[in-house]
């Protein structure tokens, strides 16, 4: 009944009072089960958690929803969500359905692009609930305590590619609180001792503790009576709910007799079970009965190993001899501890846990990797996944025998639970314990490997059950024993993503979480759904015509040299080189050729990309050698700095960009004005290349602001490449007419040439 935490990654404002607070609390609607009681019951006190908001995202992977994390504290009777959504960004800005997903235990495993998930994947559905309006709440009943986790999202992205700043940009804001109502005072079960309880208005909140190595709790009214009704008007419930499902065990007790009872197979191990009576009776009906808990305990035969011995070499030989052999082992449940001598329930196999990196863990048995499965009681391994930090990766499974150890008309029943074992193989293997269900395999002579993943696991003990059954035969079963190799592993991502994703961890505070980036056409939870996925050879198709689009840039390149413009050369060459290697390293495929950092590479093409444009602007004003290179070397720096601040940011390129076209405007109108002649003056010179260098450059600008999309990127961009360079070839401006083609070749030759002066019309030697 202690106070807990907000838990990591939680800024959370605890606030416990029992007035004002919580009856305007209580005053909104709430489900049935809460009740009008509890605007009065002093018994209980309210809290409130928030964290602080987060700007949604539309939704292409994982990594596009905003996780939050709490920590529910024990006791609590109602778990209320308030959702808000705020928008910026202007009135141009729609509203936009947002998607919020609830669990308990883990993150959520969320599909909202319909994706297939990898073989062997279990996947249970998830919780949520879609916004449109700004606020919205939620109500749960009685909520497991520890780790909940909410996520939301936009909807899915489109697939266009949008500059950033050249378009309004919306902005949505999610933030989650959490309000609770728990019990301060709670009474506890004592087990096989009759609790007298009386209900008239307020419910009574009680709770049982579950040890480890229970098979069974058992729940009984004894001695109900009512003094305005017939029978029992009682309403038990045991359990606490958890998203996306709960299995909430609810006994009602109206009909005559004097006793009603609740059996929960396999409740959960080692914690506190919460139990609920409330009166069904009308208002001012007294109701008395007593509640007795029962726990039947389960004897385990614990299989200890040899390796054990090594490591204390000088245990006395009466121990070592203990040692070498499967011994019987029994932990004491206390007064419900009647049955110490009674027969074995289940073989414990002991686990090592060996952590080897974040969210990556190995599981084997001790001194072995092997699980020999008997048909008298199930074998059981348990995975300890409750450190808190194992929720945000995936539980591997494999399970496998030899074909020649697996009898004929046997098979090899498996079961996954979280928080205790599943022990009834012999009554009903649908793998379904008190509050959980478990995940089902098998392993026979006709299949002779099982398989499971589980994404994000609960936060929880989890437990393996084998036991081997002969439907057609069970004497054989006596006879038989399976040796079952195992291979258990949490890793951050299944297979790491695969060859067409990248796996990712994400934070959230200090809570850590992996996703897989898919690339290629790739999508789905591991990056394993190929019905989008391109093929080798749209790959290298996609690879070639954004890198041979490239060579396009050598007609300006040799129009340059041609027309005596070096320096406009050496950036053309520069920004080709590097948009060529560029595009080969960004290749999300097989067709990839990194020669250096992908950074350095993707800074170089679009620095090189801005400056090409700058010089050619500034090129076609004519302006004065000096004041050219001058404004050369600063809108290079220029260029520098700005993508170094935002390499997206559309303004980056085009601000510089407009600067040099109003200078060559400016220099082009003050050149009108003083020839009284429109300039340029050849009106070949309009025709043959400024308009078609204008229209080149329009229609590219065109395709790269709002045509290009994430499947027409390789074609558009390509054309881009091609326009882009074609464009510069039209716009540079013709070379002197006193200049000779390619004297810049003749003015890097070393050897006496002669000068001609065109004033004077006088030849030197120099």
């Amino acid at each position: 009944m202690g106070r807990a935490g907000t838990g990591t990654g939680v800024a959370a404002v605890a606030v416990s009072v029992a007035g004002p607070l919580l009856l305007l609390l209580l005053a909104r609607p709430s489900p049935a089960s809460a009740g009008d009681s509890r605007k009065s019951d002093i018994r209980l006190v309210s809290e409130q958690f928030s964290q602080s908001p987060q700007k949604l995202s539309f939704y292409s992977w994982y990594g596009s929803a905003r996780l939050f994390h709490f920590r529910v504290p024990p006791d609590t009777v109602l778990l209320r969500w308030l959702l808000q959504v705020s928008q910026g960004g202007g009135p141009t800005c729609a509203n936009v359905e947002t998607t919020v997903y609830f669990r308990y235990g883990a993150p959520p495993v969320i599909n909202p692009l319909g994706t297939s998930f990898a073989a062997n994947t279990s996947v249970q559905p998830s919780f949520l609930i879609k916004m449109l309006q700004s606020n919205s709440s939620i109500n749960v009943s009685h909520p497991a305590p520890g780790d909940w986790f909410v996520a939301a999202h936009l909807p899915p992205s489109s697939q266009k590619i949008e500059m950033k700043g050249f378009i309004p940009t919306c902005a949505y804001i999610f933030q989650p609180d959490m309000l609770v109502v728990r019990v301060v005072e709670v009474s506890i079960l004592e087990p096989d001792i009759p609790f007298p309880q009386t209900l008239l208005t307020h419910p009574s909140y009680l709770k049982v503790f579950v040890p480890e190595y229970t098979q069974e709790l058992r729940l009984e009214l004894q001695g109900c009576a009512s003094n305005g009704s017939l029978g029992c008007p009682v309403r038990l419930t045991v359990g606490s709910a958890t998203l996306p499902s709960h299995f909430q065990k609810v006994l009602t007790c109206t009909g005559p007799a004097q006793a009603c009872l609740l059996l929960l197979p396999s409740p959960p191990w080692d914690r506190w079970l919460q139990v609920t009576a409330k009166s069904l009776a009308g208002p001012h009906v007294l109701v008395a009965f007593s509640v007795v808990a029962a726990l039947t305990a389960c004897r385990p035969w614990i299989v200890n190993f040899q390796h054990l011995l090594q490591s204390s070499p000088n245990q006395s030989c009466n121990t070592s001899a203990r040692l070498l052999s499967p011994s019987p082992g029994y932990q004491d449940l206390g007064r419900s501890g009647g049955a110490g001598g009674g027969p074995f329930c289940l073989r414990n196999y002991q686990v090592m846990r060996e952590d080897v990196d974040v969210m990556s863990v190995h599981f084997r048995p001790l001194d072995r990797v092997s699980v020999r499965v008997h048909s008298d009681m199930p074998s059981v391994m348990r995975l300890n996944l409750n450190t808190g930090m194992d929720s945000g990766g995936s539980l591997t499974i494999a399970l496998w025998a030899n074909q020649s150890v697996i009898p004929n008309n046997t098979l090899v029943t498996i079961c996954v639970n979280a928080a205790s074992p599943f022990l009834s193989f012999n009554a009903s293997p649908n793998c379904t314990t008190a509050f959980f269900q478990g995940y089902p395999l098998s392993l026979s002579t006709l299949s002779r490997k099982a398989n499971l993943v589980i994404p994000y696991p609960e936060t929880d003990n989890w437990y393996l059950s084998l036991q081997l059954a002969c439907p057609q035969s069970p004497e054989e079963c006596e006879k038989t024993s399976v040796l079952v190799e195992t291979t258990l592993y949490l890793v951050p991502c299944l297979n790491d993503c695969g060859p067409y994703g990248q796996c990712l961890l994400l934070r959230r505070h200090g809570y850590l979480y992996a996703g897989c980036s898919c690339k290629a056409g790739w999508r789905g939870w591991s990056c394993t759904d190929n019905s989008t996925a391109q093929t080798v050879a749209q790959q290298r198709l996609a690879t070639l015509l954004l890198t041979l689009s490239n060579l396009m840039f050598l007609a300006p390149i040799a129009l340059s040299v041609y027309r005596c413009l070096l320096v406009e050369a050496s950036v053309y060459a520069y920004t080709m080189f590097f948009s060529t290697f560029y595009h080969a390293c960004d290749q999300p495929g097989e067709a990839v050729l990194c020669i250096l950092n992908y950074d350095t590479l993707q800074y170089c093409d679009f620095l090189g990309s801005g400056v090409s444009i700058w010089v050619t602007i500034l090129c076609m004003a004519r302006l004065k050698a000096a004041l050219k290179y001058v404004l050369l070397l600063l809108g290079t720096l220029v260029f520098a700095m700005s993508l170094q601040l935002d390499r997206r940011g559309a303004w980056n390129m085009m601000g510089p960009c407009l600067f040099a076209f109003v200078i060559m405007v400016t220099m082009w109108v003050y050149r009108c004005g003083h020839r009284r002649h429109c300039y340029p003056t050849s009106w070949q010179r309009w025709v043959f290349y400024l308009l078609p260098g204008i229209c080149m450059a329009a229609v590219a600008i065109a395709i790269y602001t709002s045509m290009m999309t994430n499947d027409n990127y390789y074609y558009t961009h390509s054309i881009w490449h091609m326009l882009l360079a074609g464009s510069t070839a039209f716009l540079l401006p013709p070379r002197d007419k006193h200049a000779e083609p390619w004297a810049c070749s003749q003015k890097l030759t070393c050897h006496y040439q002669i000068c001609k002066n065109h004033r004077e019309e006088l030849y030197t030697v120099t």
